[in-house]
């Protein structure tokens, strides 16, 4: 392959990512309103929401004349819109490779250097555009009145800085490539990391179809609930933009974990109920499965639905792996891709959300927090991982029997 085709397909890798990306968040700000925004700002919010779902935060600040400020940060990821660019991304990556038997490390290095470039480049210019100001309501009618007599509304402006976000998208990007050659069963790999072909790829692929799985089942919940609820556009804004964050959330909670949080009064972003329920409280609460239970008993089966998909996980686990592998084996690579699954969900369904304003020492604030407790999550997955592989090694052997 020359020069020229190799940076091609790089190109062509991080274009049609940003494009699905971008696709998915302008539909998605588009069923939230986002649309409406004064002074044009769509574009600049598109561009922002883009930067969030590399995980670069963004920051609010601004003023009202002489007598009010403004601040805030916005440190959410919208997890629909960073998972499309995820599985493009590592499709596109891969796909060239399968054309060969054996990947040379320099070849493999050298494609991941291009598209490194290539991405650099386009994270650099979408954060040149991430900027915007407009006037906002402070949630509180006096101040809304005050600020309009006195030429005092506060404009709120946000903005995100360039070089942190060139770095974290850059981060974001090799950590997906690394991901996309650890899950795929079909790449080849480098001779000298043909071992873990058979003791990681399993394991990993299996716990990616099982975050997969989640998304799907709460894509089937959001189209009902698109034709079945009242407000139609605000449920499509939150399949859009934040899907897997909600399935994820569900999946850790099931298996036990926890988050602490809470929903101001004031501001927050859009959750379902009994979600919204246990949050909306104005102080931190505890997020599990008994306090969801306890607004909507249905969450109970939260449970035996992670019990039944880490089950089948552990299946697929042990029926993509050599058959030599010993039951024990299974256990422990499920153990540690669950608990890095545990890991990352925790970290990339964190909400970190607030906005303030001050005028003549009155003040209109509100803030949205989820925080996940890592501590709990990660040896939970571990230990949920470590018994899926072990029963899924068991009961592999029958399965390969009546297999055609």
């Amino acid at each position: 392959m020359t020069e020229l085709r190799r940076w091609s397909a790089a190109l062509v890798t991080v274009v049609a990512a940003l494009a699905a990306m971008s696709a998915v968040a302008a539909l998605g700000l588009w069923s939230a309103g986002a649309d409406s925004l004064p002074g044009g700002g769509f574009g600049a919010v598109l561009a922002a929401t883009l930067l969030l779902a590399l995980g670069a935060p963004a920051q609010l600040e601004g003023s009202a004349a002489f007598v009010a400020t403004a601040q805030g940060g916005i440190d959410v990821v919208p997890l629909t819109v960073s998972l499309v660019g995820a599985l493009t991304a590592g499709a596109l990556f891969l796909r060239p490779l399968r054309l060969h038997a054996v990947v040379h490390p320099g070849e493999l290095l050298g494609r991941v250097a291009r598209t490194a470039v290539l991405w650099v480049i386009a994270v650099l210019l979408i954060s040149l555009g991430a900027e915007h100001s407009f006037t906002v309501s402070t949630g509180e009618d006096l101040l809304d009145e005050l600020g309009g007599l006195l030429g005092a509304s506060p404009t709120v402006g946000f903005k995100v800085e360039t070089l942190p976000a060139v770095g974290i998208g850059l981060l974001w990007l090799l950590i997906v490539l690394a991901l996309a050659l650890a899950v795929s069963r079909r790449t080849p790999l480098p001779s000298s990391l043909l071992r873990f072909h058979s003791t990681v790829r399993p394991a990993a692929h299996a716990v990616l179809n099982l975050v997969l799985v989640y998304v799907a089942l709460g894509l089937v919940a959001g189209v009902v609930a698109v034709f079945t609820q009242g407000e139609p556009r605000q449920v499509m804004a939150v399949i859009l933009l934040g899907l897997p964050n909600l399935a994820w959330l569900a999946l850790g909670v099931g298996l036990g974990a926890s988050w602490h949080g809470h929903v101001s009064d004031t501001i927050g972003l859009p959750v379902p109920e009994p979600l919204a329920a246990v949050l909306h409280s104005g102080q931190d609460v505890t997020l599990d499965l008994g306090t969801l239970a306890d607004q909507d008993g249905r969450a109970w089966l939260l449970l035996p639905l992670a019990a039944v998909t880490v089950l089948l996980a552990g299946v697929g686990t042990a029926l993509h792996a050599p058959p030599t592998v010993p039951a024990w084996r299974h256990a422990v690579q499920l153990a540690v891709s669950l608990a890095v699954a545990m890991l990352l969900i925790g970290v990339l369904t964190r909400i970190s959300a607030s906005i303030g304003l001050d005028l003549f020492g009155l003040g209109g604030r509100g803030s949205t927090e989820l925080q996940p407790n890592l501590l709990v999550a990660i040896p939970l997955g571990a230990a949920w991982g470590a018994a899926a592989g072990f029963l899924g090694a068991l009961l592999a052997p029958h399965l390969r029997r009546h297999r055609p």
